[in-house]
């Protein structure tokens, strides 16, 4: 059999939906399974022995717009698949999916695509199952039939190879990082939207405090884009920063997180990725709910404040930002210090 499996866009989603391409692989041993993903989700999966081979769609380039997925669809015609899994909820995806000609195609029945699968799986209502997204992912194998119940996930495992830690290792200390330090990871931003974000200076309030408690390093996380952010922390610390804003590709974020400590940030894929790798995280969460998007691990914080409008999934915040504007640096402190001490214990 060959399948094709539609992954999500977002790199914490992508997280999130590895318990599934686990239990997808484990389901069908001899399948020739292959991922459809967004690069940078392509460029994650690499190494996680949960398919065959990868497939990148290029939505910005050679796939853009309907000539493009036209494009995409022919090329997969091609390859002949038997069954697709759509992880993504997107219309497009499950229209790719049947100008394939793929015969049977497995999806949320969500988004007005229920005429394009062959099996249109209804959307869990709330109550039905666990909260957490990752069992969102799931269900959908359980109701199509490919698991008989959900498993008990508490820790999402992303496996990095010796190659990945040493480049990672690499990274940090090219970048200034000493090479016996505590390191704490810090991502200040998140590709959701600002609603989401602590305030800079308390991003670096925080830093400087626990990097003077624990003599340690602060390793600024970010993509080009949060480059904004990232500066406005690391103006204002009281020792260099080893800021990698924008110098890590996708693959290299695991291995470089890896080298860390402990990590403090927003609700984000790189939280999801340092927890994933077996970080500490410290999770600050102000817009969304840490019981649907929590990292799933049992080595966390979460710091929240629950003002009436919270949770509201909203990208910005059209009022006053009291959800994160009332998280105190002494609460995210005093989140994290347990963890450093943990770090500091092992490292003597």
């Amino acid at each position: 059999m060959k399948l094709l499996i539609r992954a999500t866009n977002w790199v914490g989603d992508a997280i999130m939906a590895l318990p599934a391409l686990r239990a997808v692989r484990a389901r069908f041993p001899e399948a020739e399974i292959a991922i459809l993903a967004r690069a940078y989700v392509a460029d994650l999966y690499r190494e996680q022995r949960v398919c065959d081979r990868l497939i990148i769609y290029d939505s910005h380039g050679e796939h853009a717009g309907l000539s493009g997925g036209e494009r995409l669809a022919r090329e997969l015609r091609e390859q002949k698949f038997d069954k697709a899994l759509l992880l993504q909820n997107a219309f497009d995806a499950a229209w790719i999916a049947w100008r394939a000609g793929i015969q049977e195609r497995i999806g949320y029945a969500r988004d007005g695509r229920s005429l394009l699968l062959t099996k249109a799986v209804k959307v869990p209502r709330t109550g039905e199952t666990p909260v957490h997204e990752t069992h969102y992912y799931l269900e959908l194998l359980r109701r199509a039939g490919w698991i008989e119940e959900l498993p008990k996930e508490g820790f999402i495992r992303f496996d990095v190879s010796e190659e990945r830690r040493r480049r990672g290792a690499e990274i940090l200390i090219e970048a200034g990082a000493r090479p016996h330090a505590l390191r704490i990871a810090v991502g200040a931003g998140a590709s959701f939207g600002a609603a989401r974000c602590w305030p800079a200076e308390r991003f670096a309030e925080t830093a400087n405090r626990l990097a003077e408690q624990a003599d340690a390093d602060i390793v600024l996380f970010g993509t080009a884009g949060e480059a904004a952010v990232t500066s406005a922390i690391a103006q204002r610390l009281r020792k260099p920063a080893i800021d990698l804003t924008g110098k890590t590709t996708i693959a290299e974020l695991p291995g470089a997180l890896s080298q860390c400590h402990l990590f403090i940030g927003n609700d984000s894929g790189v939280m999801h990725v340092a927890a994933a790798v077996g970080l500490p995280v410290v999770g600050i969460f102000g817009p969304t709910d840490p019981f649907g998007t929590g990292p799933m691990t049992p080595r966390r914080a979460i710091v929240q404040e629950k003002p009436y409008c919270s949770p509201c999934f909203l990208r910005r915040c059209p009022t006053d930002h009291r959800c994160m504007t009332a998280i105190a640096v002494e609460a995210v402190e005093a989140a994290a210090k347990p963890w450093l001490v943990a770090a500091e214990v092992r490292s003597a």
